[in-house]
């Protein structure tokens, strides 16, 4: 193996999981000594997005991030059945298992985190510490109150969703567009690129389009069946390894849904300036944040 991968891109590989193809990235590490780090997405997203932070941390970590089923380079999938937190879980075990990867640090940030919540549960002893960042998983009360509001109406982010354009004509035009508007202005300009890049596929016509087809991301908003954020927030009692629960100080989100996990695992929300998406909004900061939650 070589020792000095800073600056070039990482190796990009896929297995089979359940059927379906699961695409990773691997960053491999720069120097002889290194941790293992596992890097989720949120939702609608791609693992893509990590790389400018990634290949800062080549240095002290061997970075894997996983396209979660239906988002990135791994296969599209629609149906809200085969889109639970549960076997997306499963999935990102397998890749690491193909790997080799026996034991492993998890950041997760926004879906992602929810699904380090599972993989820590199902596999305690291949989890060394658990990095949260706005993991969506609701206690007893939020989803009393989510499943009544479902009842009624769509998810206002299922709706965003179903909205989003999927073909531009280039990744030039959604730069423009993305880096100008809500949420995503706020991010680092290298993550937003590095999204643009990651998160869309180049078509036969010239055109570029949206990797993760609105629908999956609308679906996984929306879910009101499928195992989710609801039954994850149960898992929580079942991590046994250390873990930080952070949060955005300007998050669009219910703080108490932050608090709540930190209760359940008698810790404390740590809150960091920014919103949702604190972490992809100053690379330096997340470096120290990395450096100070997983080591």
């Amino acid at each position: 193996m070589s020792y000095n991968n800073i600056g070039q891109a990482p190796l990009e590989g896929k297995i089979i999981s359940d059927g379906l193809e699961i695409a990773y990235l691997d960053w491999q590490p720069a120097s002889e000594v290194y941790d293992n780090l596992l890097v989720l997405h949120p939702n609608g997203f791609c693992a893509g997005m990590f790389d400018p932070i990634a290949d800062l941390l080549r240095e002290n970590y061997r970075v894997i991030g996983v396209d979660l089923r239906g988002h990135g380079a791994s296969q599209e999938v629609l149906d809200e059945a085969d889109l639970g937190n549960d076997l997306m879980a499963s999935d990102v075990l397998k890749v690491m298992g193909s790997l080799q990867v026996d034991t492993f640090s998890i950041l997760g940030v926004s879906l992602g985190g929810a699904i380090a919540i599972e993989i820590a549960a199902i596999a305690p002893e291949k989890v060394k510490v658990l990095m949260l960042c706005e993991a969506i998983a609701m206690n007893f009360d939020s989803r009393k109150e989510r499943a009544e509001f479902l009842e009624e109406k769509e998810h206002p982010l299922a709706v965003g969703a179903r909205r989003r354009r999927s073909i531009w004509s280039d990744r030039e035009e959604i730069q423009d567009s993305y880096g100008s508007r809500k949420p995503l202005e706020a991010l680092e300009p290298s993550v937003l690129k590095a999204y643009i890049k990651w998160g869309f596929v180049d078509r036969d016509d010239g055109q570029v389009e949206l990797a993760c087809n609105p629908e999956t991301e609308a679906t996984i908003f929306g879910s009101r069946e499928r195992y989710g954020p609801l039954s994850t927030f149960e898992r929580l009692r079942d991590i046994k390894a250390e873990t930080h629960i952070l949060a955005g100080t300007q998050t669009d989100l219910g703080k108490v849904w932050f608090e709540q996990q930190a209760e359940e695992i008698n810790t404390e929300v740590n809150w960091i300036e920014g919103g949702h998406f604190f972490f992809f909004e100053d690379l330096e900061r997340s470096l120290s944040l990395i450096r100070e939650y997983i080591g």
